[in-house]
């Protein structure tokens, strides 16, 4: 049986839990990183979703649950988060937001050099310079909280009907 077809022979620690101040100092972490977004007016339908499509690249579920949610109690609408996934695809983002998406991408998966560099080009040209570090640290820190969620196989259960 190949490594992608097996189940898990163990339960998997829940490092958050295993490890809470290590956890508690990424969640301040989180929100110094939100504070420094919005100070640099990214606004919060931005930040979500940076979280959904770095979400979407990881492939975690929990987290794309959770940035989901948030972005609908946003605001935000179920087209654009259908689409979020092929958002080049679309006309449904604004200069702003295809920029975040962009750059958000190329820190999730910084290997390839040349997307990297167009994309913070692009950034640079429509966004400032506290918005484009406020940017690439919505990123890192998804990405931290991604690895987290996947590595404890943190659940996606089912939420009661309100």
């Amino acid at each position: 049986m190949s490594s992608e077809t097996a189940g898990p022979s163990v339960r998997r620690i829940f490092i958050d839990k295993q490890s809470p101040k290590a956890y508690h100092a990424l969640i301040q972490t989180a929100e110094a990183v939100r504070a420094t977004a919005a100070d640099a007016g990214l606004d919060r339908a931005v930040v979500e979703l940076i979280n959904l499509r770095v979400s979407q690249i990881n492939g975690c579920g929990y987290c794309l649950d959770v940035h989901t949610r948030a972005a609908l109690r946003g605001g935000e609408t179920t087209r654009r988060l259908g689409v979020l996934a092929a958002w080049r695809d679309t006309e449904l983002f604004t200069p702003r937001e295809r920029a975040a998406l962009a750059l958000a991408e190329t820190v999730t998966d910084p290997s390839d050099v040349a997307a990297q560099e167009s994309a913070y080009d692009a950034a640079r040209q429509v966004l400032t310079d506290d918005q484009v570090s406020a940017v690439i640290w919505v990123a890192i820190t998804i990405n931290a909280f991604n690895r987290v969620s996947i590595m404890s196989k943190h659940p996606v259960r089912t939420v009661p009907q309100q």
